[in-house]
């Protein structure tokens, strides 16, 4: 929220954000001992509903994973992401992101078994180039206030727009700076 409020009104052409859900994903005994991933307190309390009062401020469009979880202005459109994978081993099949646009419902499917992870929350780069292809237009300034393990940064680069990612846990920021580093100096072969 600090970076969001030295923004002017509509700074962004679109927030792609995936803000903690409050549900408390980051102490599960699953992701703690079967994915080795450390304790985290992040995703203990929900977020505050200033953050959305500035991200609507500082974005002429939003793409909000998790909005189902939050008091949000109704909306005819959303975008679900299908996980591919039964239930029994998943926190849940799919993830639903709330948005602004004002288009056809649509389904982004991946595995998320194809992605090494690094955080408990990671969405894969496949799936933030797909947003940016379906959402963005190159050049256009893209935020993600909760970088996480870095996938919207890689896929921006990729896709050319001008990306601002913002993440409060230094652990999970280095990691992502490493990660969009090695990731974006390989060339590309097609």
């Amino acid at each position: 929220m600090e970076y969001m409020a030295t923004q002017p009104d509509g700074a962004f052409d679109l927030a792609l954000v995936d803000p903690e859900f409050g549900i408390g994903i980051g102490r599960s005994a699953r992701l703690v001992t079967d994915k080795g991933l450390p304790v985290k307190e992040w995703d203990d309390k929900p977020i505050s509903q200033g953050y959305f009062t500035e991200l609507f401020r500082v974005s002429v469009n939003q793409i909000i994973w998790g909005g189902n979880y939050y008091a949000l202005p109704p909306t005819k459109h959303c975008i679900i992401w299908d996980k591919l994978q039964p239930e029994s081993l998943s926190f849940g099949m799919f993830d639903y992101a709330w948005t602004s646009f004002k288009t056809a419902n649509k389904m982004f499917r991946r595995s998320v078994r194809l992605d090494s992870r690094t955080h408990p929350a990671q969405k894969p780069v496949a799936l933030y180039k797909w947003l940016l292809e379906n959402y963005a237009k190159p050049g256009q300034r893209v935020l993600d206030t909760h970088l996480g393990s870095g996938s919207s940064a890689i896929a921006a680069h990729y896709y050319g727009v001008e990306f601002v990612g913002c993440e409060i846990d230094t652990e999970h920021f280095n990691d992502a700076v490493k990660r969009v580093n090695e990731q974006t100096r390989q060339l590309r072969l097609f």
